[in-house]
């Protein structure tokens, strides 16, 4: 069974865990996590539970017109699921009702399975932040989704 739900402060210890895990060489830090949920109501974020634990988080900071997409990640033995995509979804909706024209979000260009998500949901790259990513100089892709393009659901 599959829920989702707001992001709790109880939340916190698995985050950090799943951050590690998605993000190895740029995880949120507990701290991080702290100053991110108290940044609500301007950002929301969400988590979606499988059978019980956490499968997936993802949230948005609701800025006028352009929303970001602020982090999205799926835990692995979710993977390939759909959960990802039907959590884009769900902050793609939430964005648009809050009144954004449109979503940004930053990606590095070598995490392919995001790249093919942003790509088939209608996602167009409007520039590239040369080696952003340390350590590994790994460039950052800034992408735009007009949120009355629906595009392909993945």
């Amino acid at each position: 069974m599959t829920a989702t739900r707001e992001l709790a402060w109880t939340d916190i210890p698995d985050l950090v865990r799943l951050e590690t895990e998605a993000f190895p060489d740029d995880a949120w830090s507990e701290a991080s996590w702290w100053g991110e949920l108290a940044g609500r109501p301007r950002r929301a974020y969400l988590a979606v539970e499988r059978d019980g634990e956490l499968a997936a988080y993802g949230g948005i900071d609701h800025g006028g017109q352009v929303a970001d997409l602020m982090t999205i990640a799926v835990a692995p033995a979710h993977r390939g699921t759909g959960v990802g995509g039907d959590l884009l979804t769900e902050l793609e909706t939430r964005a648009a009702a809050d009144g954004a024209e449109a979503l940004m979000l930053e990606v590095r260009a070598d995490n392919e399975p995001a790249r093919t998500l942003y790509d088939r949901r209608g996602y167009d790259v409007l520039t590239v932040r040369r080696g952003y990513y340390q350590p590994g100089n790994v460039d950052a892709l800034v992408m735009r989704k007009m949120l009355s393009e629906r595009g392909t659901q993945a």
